[in-house]
């Protein structure tokens, strides 16, 4: 914990306050909006808030120092990063400390936030030069003419991030963007912002240029829908609901944009798994960030020969978690997010116990530990009655299926809206290869939580059906915020003829050509 922060009432130093909200681009006597910590209830600092005309004088900035930015040698970007990762590991207690305050969620789930962020950092400031090289072509015909294919930035791209892992989405894509060359408009949610502009402020003193990265903060709307509005590229992580409206104005605009959505991910135990591997994965799936996560478990999917022993495993496993709300490391649950958190949480449990499910652990909220606190939750008998079963909770609540086999399980995976993320705990690694082909969703981890897929930035992650669109980590994730742009030249000969004799040799030439180009093996 950072001198200045009191744990007792998780009260931040108004100097420190004052020297982050000094980054937000806003007017000279903004609108203050006071945000509360989860960890206590009680207000944390008052955050100044943008207007729609400052979201139009960041993009003039960040328009401004585009080409100052651009120009920069790739390897020059990636120094400025590089220095910022030091920086962040170096002050790794002041932010763990930002993100607890301003979140509710335990150290050891804040650190998550920190690890993704260097991870994320140093991979793409080693490929970035690599990944943004030109690429040279075969023209029309070989020796005559090539083609050079160059990647470019999109220009200004605006990142509109959710509360949830504010630090690791902000700062993930900010980097992302900066290093494929981009400027960028972040607009982080007004009650997570000190986190995020710790990060900004890192990056001004690791080197990055005035201008280059832009902060602004408010509600979806208006200021959301103002950065979306006035962007060449968007990057959204949040809701499916909001995702298609965001979609919607992108395709009226006709700019591009990636989209990271919702989750209803699933587990599935097969029958050869080793029961204590299963029940640890599963306990971290499922809890971690208090459920708070677009990837983690709500649907636990067990094979009916083990499951009656998983299950005593599982509870007795979650019995054992150290709920708690505090800046030191040893809980293993944090607070829900707020008030409107804690309510669909309680809405979706109880609305399924009165339709018939059975809560097998949990199903109580607690106030004695935190204002917004709530017990881990396992339910079995899940129907599709009930929210629950395919609406995502978004919190520490788990439903259990049953199955005879892994066609069984394949079929009850798929069957959801959403395709972001699924698990497969097996002893037998092949035949959970073969499965995971069958799988409608993004990424698929096995024998590992979902941390094994978002931890290896070198692979990129994708979301299907309701999850989204876009990619993040991986080649993908950078040459996303690229546009190519292809310049072809012709060193000999035309490329065509005039007249009709002139015309019907050139085709006869070309045709042969062609049969000859045919002969080639195949790669």
């Amino acid at each position: 914990m950072q001198a200045g922060v009191t744990e007792t009432d998780f009260v931040l130093p108004s100097a420190r306050v004052a020297a982050l909200t000094a980054l937000v681009v806003c007017s000279a006597q903004p609108e203050r909006r006071t945000v509360a910590s989860p960890l206590s209830g009680r207000p944390l600092a008052q955050i100044p808030q943008s207007s729609r005309a400052d979201v139009a004088g960041a993009v003039g900035t960040a328009r401004s120092a585009a080409r100052q930015w651009r120009e920069l040698s790739p390897r020059r970007r990636a120094t400025i990063v590089l220095a910022f990762h030091d920086r962040l590991l170096a002050g790794r207690d002041e932010i763990l400390d930002l993100i607890q305050l301003e979140t509710g969620k335990t150290r050891s789930d804040a650190f998550e936030e920190v690890a993704e962020v260097a991870n994320v950092a140093r991979y793409y400031a080693r490929t970035a030069a690599a990944l943004l090289e030109p690429r040279r072509r075969r023209g029309v015909l070989p020796v005559v003419g090539h083609a050079t294919q160059t990647r470019l930035p999109r220009g200004v791209v605006g990142i509109v991030t959710p509360w949830n892992y504010p630090f690791a989405l902000s700062l993930g894509e900010a980097l992302t963007a900066l290093l494929a060359g981009n400027v960028v408009l972040l607009r982080p949610d007004p009650r997570t912002a000190l986190c995020v502009l710790w990060g900004v402020q890192q990056l001004i003193t690791a080197g990055l240029p005035a201008g280059v990265l832009q902060v602004v903060v408010g509600d979806g709307d208006p200021i959301g829908a103002a950065v979306v509005r006035c962007v060449d590229f968007i990057s959204f992580t949040g809701s499916t609901r909001t995702g298609r409206a965001v979609a919607a104005v992108a395709a009226e605009r006709m700019v591009g944009c990636s989209l990271e959505l919702g989750g209803k991910n699933a587990l599935y135990v097969r029958a050869d798994a080793s029961l204590p591997l299963a029940v640890d994965i599963a306990r971290r799936s499922v809890f971690t960030a208090a459920g708070q996560l677009c990837s983690h478990t709500e649907r636990l999917i067990l094979h009916r020969d083990i499951a009656d022993e998983f299950l005593r495993m599982f509870l007795d496993a979650v019995a054992d978690l150290r709920l708690g709300v505090g800046l030191e490391y040893g809980y293993d649950m944090g607070s829900l997010f707020g008030p409107e958190q804690l309510e669909q949480v309680i809405g979706h449990v109880e609305d399924a116990r009165r339709r018939g499910a059975r809560v097998l652990t949990g199903g109580r909220h607690r106030p004695e530990i935190g204002p917004w606190v709530y017990e881990p939750t396992v339910l079995e008998d899940v129907s599709a009655a009930m929210e629950l079963r395919d609406a995502e909770t978004f919190g520490p609540v788990a439903s259990v299926y049953r199955v005879a086999d892994d066609d069984a399980a394949v079929r009850l995976i798929n069957d959801s809206d959403y395709g972001l993320h699924s698990t497969i705990v097996s002893g037998d690694r092949t035949a959970a290869r073969t499965l995971a082909p069958l799988l409608r969703t993004g990424t698929v981890s096995i024998n590992e939580s979902f941390a094994a897929s978002w931890g290896a930035v070198g692979a990129t992650m994708g979301a299907r059906g309701d999850s989204g669109t876009g990619h993040r980590h991986g080649p993908e994730g950078l040459l996303g915020y690229t546009v190519v742009q292809s310049v072809a030249e012709q060193r000999t000969g035309r490329l065509g003829a005039r007249g009709a004799e002139g015309q019907r040799r050139f085709a006869d030439w070309f045709s042969r050509a062609l049969v000859a180009a045919r002969r080639g093996r195949l790669h």
